[in-house]
């Protein structure tokens, strides 16, 4: 690939044929985020386009530009989602043939999505790694022009028309919020934007565990990620793109991160203004926007990226959202297991505020350790209520940052065992496929017992399994997780877990 240099990419920008397909979208006043910030805040619509993301533009200007050759042979791609819709409507509105390779845990509705543009799927692989090098096969054995999703001059200088348009509609703008994976999206932005307004920010926003841009920039070169987020999915990227990170690194002024439960508030934050739903991905600008501090007299932008999520994750979206924004705090609180103790706690700590859960199980005759989450109005509402039970003598552990507990321990009600020995904790990820959990447990072996298992459906196409295992050897135990090929995350240090179950 020859190098792009910011005259050649804006030139690109210029003369792309995007919007034979792509929409020119809104760039919507957020009343309820300017007035919750304190700066007038601006939100890039592209969950409002054809296919629900701004993935068409990039894939449309490289197909459209294709000899006639490359067209008459037609094209594949590798996408578990946004990028798959958008080559896959794009051929078809050029009567292109068009083959996706999707990972076999991808959602049926997203399969379907791509199927009713009239492309080809082949499903291959549990994750979108796996279904890329598949496509590398079939690139060789069908003789399609391969679509990259960022690493691509077309795909780039597509995705850049974003900025054009952010110019030309908010002339007064200081800093536009770009959510990034793989790259494509912030280097097209970027190479606009800082040709034309140098003086405007551009902000680069990743989850804080798939950050490999954010990593990349701060080594110098680009990085490799041993394993990334699966919350969202949109932006889980190993490693960036060659150019994508060339570009960003030299024209992109600050690389942030925001956590998953930032994100579900920013996605909440996006329906109370627009009643619009986004993906977790496309609420990323939004958390960046929400948590970098901005000056009172900015106009920042944040791009909505898409709005390519299955119905069943608005429960888990739903589950974070309280305290993403600080309205919700979870503790792990030690009660005297006696009569009267649940009333004195909520006569000395709860008053005043709104119990959201409390779980509890008989565990010993002595102590009682309770999950209490409670309604919080802001960060110092919450140092209140930690004053308060160290005043009244509850030992407590704040754990409104632990996700183990937001995803597993608030939903199960038990205790230590106390048969369990040498018992050991993880944190295993699944993918979303039938047949996944009996591959993983051949894979493993029958040499240790399960002692804990919980299971809850992520609605997406990786899953999280809480498990304890009995084993004296605990290096062959975590040398045979290893080579099951299944990510695994030691636990016995949690807190949570230390407090619940261990």
């Amino acid at each position: 690939m020859s190098p792009i240099t910011i005259d050649t990419t804006v030139k690109e920008i210029l003369t792309t044929r995007v919007y034979d397909v792509a929409s020119k979208t809104p760039l919507d006043w957020a009343a309820k985020l300017s007035a919750q910030i304190g700066c007038n805040v601006y939100l890039k619509r592209e969950d409002l386009q054809p296919v629900h993301s701004f993935k068409l533009r990039g894939a449309y200007n490289k197909i459209a530009q294709l000899s006639q050759k490359e067209q008459a042979s037609g094209i594949i791609a590798a996408s578990a989602g946004n990028h798959a819709q958008g080559v896959a409507l794009a051929a078809k509105r050029l009567g292109i043939s068009a083959l996706i390779i999707m990972p076999r845990t991808t959602p049926g509705i997203k399969i379907d999505a791509v199927k009713s543009y009239g492309a080809e799927v082949e499903l291959a692989g549990d994750s979108y790694s796996e279904a890329a090098e598949y496509c590398k096969k079939r690139v060789a054995e069908t003789g399609r022009t391969y679509i990259h999703p960022f690493d691509d001059p077309l795909v780039i200088a597509g995705q850049g028309t974003i900025g054009q348009e952010i110019i030309e509609q908010q002339p007064g703008v200081t800093h536009i919020f770009v959510p990034v994976g793989g790259g494509g999206l912030i280097a097209g932005i970027a190479s606009y934007v800082k040709a034309v307004r140098p003086d405007v920010k551009i902000i680069s926003v990743e989850p804080q565990d798939s950050n490999a841009m954010q990593l990349s920039v701060a080594s110098g070169e680009r990085v490799v990620l041993p394993h990334v987020g699966i919350f969202a999915d949109g932006v889980a990227v190993k490693q960036v793109g060659e150019e994508t990170f060339r570009i960003a690194r030299d024209k992109v002024d600050d690389f942030i991160t925001v956590t998953t439960d930032e994100i579900c508030a920013a996605t909440k934050s996006m329906f109370e203004d627009t009643r619009s739903i986004v993906e977790p991905a496309g609420a990323l600008a939004i958390a960046g926007i929400v948590t970098y501090g901005l000056p009172k007299n900015a106009r920042p932008v944040a791009i909505c990226s898409g709005a390519n999520m299955t119905f069943e994750r608005l429960q888990q979206v739903a589950e974070r959202t309280l305290i993403g924004s600080g309205k919700e705090a979870v503790f792990a609180v030690s009660l005297p297991e006696q009569p009267g103790a649940l009333r004195k706690f909520c006569t000395d700590i709860v008053n005043g505020h709104n119990i959201n859960e409390f779980s509890y199980r008989l565990s010993s005759r002595h102590h009682a350790h309770v999950l209490v989450g409670l309604t919080t109005s802001s960060a110092r509402d919450k140092q209140t209520l930690i004053h308060k039970m160290a005043l009244h003598h509850y030992d407590n552990s704040d754990l409104s940052g632990d996700d183990i507990t937001k995803e597993h321990l608030r939903h199960m009600i038990g205790g230590p065992s106390g048969h369990a020995v040498d018992e050991h904790m993880y944190e295993i990820t699944f993918p979303e496929r039938p047949r996944a959990l009996a591959d993983f447990l051949t894979a493993v072996g029958d040499e240790w017992n399960i002692s804990l298992f919980h299971y809850r459906s992520a609605a997406s196409d990786q899953g999280s399994v809480f498990i304890g295992f009995e084993s004296s050897e605990r290096k062959k135990l975590e040398t045979n997780l290893a080579a099951s090929g299944f990510t695994y995350t030691r636990l016995d240090q949690n807190k949570g877990v230390q407090l619940f179950v261990q």
